[in-house]
């Protein structure tokens, strides 16, 4: 396991460096157990309940919580991982992106957050006591650092940056960017498939620079089985897709 940077809080500190190297180090080890992960997608499922041992189930969160953003929780005693219905990838086939990333993510806060269990952290103020008790329950409203530090793992897991740099290999035949001044050229073609892909709604101005990174991105979200978003946020992490371009000094 990856050294982890002391801390005097109560919650751990991660560097981003150190939430890749834990993703890396799961990757590893279940590959060591069953097979090498050598391209995308990385079994997520797999990992979950073959390597880790845990039970996955869907569940109605909303029902079990009260309210309607919660996409996962971690029921750390009882070993179970619980993913929100409407995720569920056999009903809503689009959702399965979101549904990977969500199993990630509750992957994250096993891997890196379940012994402090006892602290209730992340919990839900208003949950019944009668209810059902999740360690971890994962609002999609929640910044915490707990939530972004599992957020960060499951991208760091789903999407590895060599095996993403591979990809971009073969999409590209190169490592170099693509800017976000370059997709502006096609920007009416791309907002105008946006536009029909929610329906006839319009992009938000504040959207238009997202929407087309996430154009850019798409060729290989399929190929991990992640969302548009998930792999344009990590395409940004690691440098493959910019919003500007650098001023260079001859």
């Amino acid at each position: 396991m990856p050294r982890r940077a002391s801390t005097t809080r109560k919650e751990p500190y991660f560097t981003k460096q150190q939430l890749e190297d834990e993703a890396n180090c799961l990757l590893h080890k279940y590959g060591d157990e069953y097979d090498h992960v050598v391209e995308p997608p990385v079994p997520i499922d797999d990992i979950v309940e073959l390597h880790l041992g845990l039970t996955f189930e869907f569940k109605d969160m909303q029902a079990l919580f009260g309210v309607a953003d919660v996409h996962g929780a971690l029921w750390v005693n009882d070993r179970v991982v619980g993913v929100d219905l409407s995720l569920d990838p056999h009903e809503n086939p689009a959702m399965l992106g979101r549904y990977h990333f969500t199993l990630a993510h509750e992957v994250g806060h096993w891997q890196l957050h379940r012994h402090l269990y006892r602290s209730r952290a992340n919990q839900l103020s208003l949950l019944p006591d009668a209810g059902e008790r999740a360690e971890y329950v994962c609002r999609s409203s929640d910044k915490s650092p707990l939530e972004w530090q599992a957020n960060f793992f499951a991208a760091a897991l789903l999407m590895p940056p060599e095996m993403v740099r591979s990809v971009w290999r073969d999409l590209h035949g190169e490592l170099d960017p693509i800017y976000l001044e370059d997709l502006e050229k096609n920007r009416d073609s791309i907002l105008n498939e946006e536009v029909r892909r929610r329906g006839g709604y319009g992009v938000p101005e504040d959207r238009i620079p997202n929407v087309l990174l996430e154009h850019a991105a798409l060729p290989l979200a399929e190929r991990f089985q992640v969302s548009a978003e998930a792999m344009r946020i990590r395409l940004e992490e690691l440098g493959l897709l910019k919003r500007k371009k650098e001023n260079l000094l001859f």
